[in-house]
């Protein structure tokens, strides 16, 4: 996390050992935890769009459907399009590589689409992996060594300075669990800090599992501030912050207790925004949990929710205020494969099946 970000607690961060648990130390801040992650790149040949010209950010899950049904389509998540190859008929596209797909050297054509609408299609597909490079390091500035910590530093030795495998917690400002990341740090060295006496800067090189992304910061920062204190405040925001938002809605309110309500509760949902599927699950979340709560983030979680511990208790009633936009935007989505369905119906259908019932206004 940046410095220059505002005050922050001196308890914000926590590097532990994750399989026992026990702290290595905390700090107030983290140089190096939102960096880019490895993105793929794809070369489409002889792309023709369906409509529009598709430009800048593509989408958080961008479909590849190959020409033969015997394969499987593969994601690419958080697409970007970097414009055509100068005087060819070549899509560009970069992001972050479905693992289960293509197939090694695969060129036959794909048709794309953004679970939104048909893209486009190309007669030939190659993927191209970006250059290896060094991931970059870790700085917990301000940090405030456990015991163990000052031994492994007075020790020195490479296996001394290996933490094998740790866990970076994060709080808000108020003290509460937002998130976490699984690191393997090696400690690549280690100062005095100028917060304060006793403090040490320490400099890990670490590759984090789950990289955060640049355009993920504003979300954080107002995050850490501590959780949102009135619904919707995530409305005003584009698909990908939206999608930034239920991100870390998602790992915060799976870390919570939640207070289950007692059965027969109603709850009213504000469906004025609900303008693509993050927002859908983000005004789904609030209605149950209140500002920034979570209620699922797909519809396979939305049924888990209705069957578990997160301040539900059936049967209960709710009340969707103003569902037109969601039926506009959201009643004809795509699957992986490209076959059309109602995602509203679907999510209605689950709702009833978790004694969840609707009414509108």
């Amino acid at each position: 996390m940046r410095g220059d970000r505002g005050q922050r607690e001196p308890g914000r961060y926590a590097l532990t050992d994750s399989e026992d648990g026990r702290v290595w130390g905390v700090c107030a801040e983290v140089e190096g935890l939102f960096n880019e992650p490895r993105r793929a790149i794809c070369e489409l040949l002889g792309w023709v769009p369906d409509g529009a010209e598709v430009r800048g950010w593509v989408g958080h899950r961008v479909w590849l459907v190959p020409e033969d049904r015997t394969l499987d389509p593969w994601l690419l998540e958080d697409a970007e399009s970097i414009g055509g190859r100068r005087q060819t008929d070549a899509l560009v596209l970069t992001g972050r590589d479905d693992w289960m797909g293509p197939p090694e050297g695969h060129r036959a054509p794909v048709r794309l689409h953004d679970r939104y609408r048909w893209l486009g299609s190309c007669r030939e597909f190659t993927r191209v992996m970006p250059h290896e490079t060094t991931a970059p390091s870790l700085v917990l500035r301000g940090l405030s060594p456990s015991g163990r910590l000052r031994r492994a530093l007075a020790t020195g030795t490479r296996r001394a300075l290996d933490l094998d495998e740790a866990r970076l917690w994060i709080r808000d400002d108020n003290g509460r669990p937002l998130a976490d990341r699984l690191l393997r740090p090696k400690i690549r060295a280690w100062r005095p800090s100028a917060h304060g006496p006793d403090l040490i800067d320490l400099e890990l090189d670490a590759a984090l599992d789950e990289p955060l992304p640049g355009h993920a910061l504003p979300i954080w920062d107002r995050w850490l501030a501590g959780p949102p204190q009135t619904p919707g405040v995530w409305a005003c925001l584009d698909t990908r912050q939206r999608e930034a938002w239920l991100d870390l809605v998602r790992e915060r309110g799976c870390r919570l207790r939640h207070q289950g309500r007692p059965a027969g509760s109603a709850y009213e949902l504000d469906g004025r925004h609900i303008t693509d599927e993050p927002s859908l699950f983000l005004a789904l979340g609030e209605a149950v949990n209140g500002p920034g709560g979570y209620f699922g983030g797909c519809v396979d979680a939305l049924a888990d929710c209705l069957r578990g511990t997160f301040g539900y208790t059936a049967p209960a009633t709710m009340l969707w205020r103003d569902i037109a936009p969601a039926r506009e935007h959201l009643s004809h989505v795509l699957t992986p494969e490209g076959e059309p369905y109602d995602l509203i119906a679907l999510v209605l259908e689950v709702l009833a099946e978790g004694h969840m019932r609707v009414t509108f206004a």
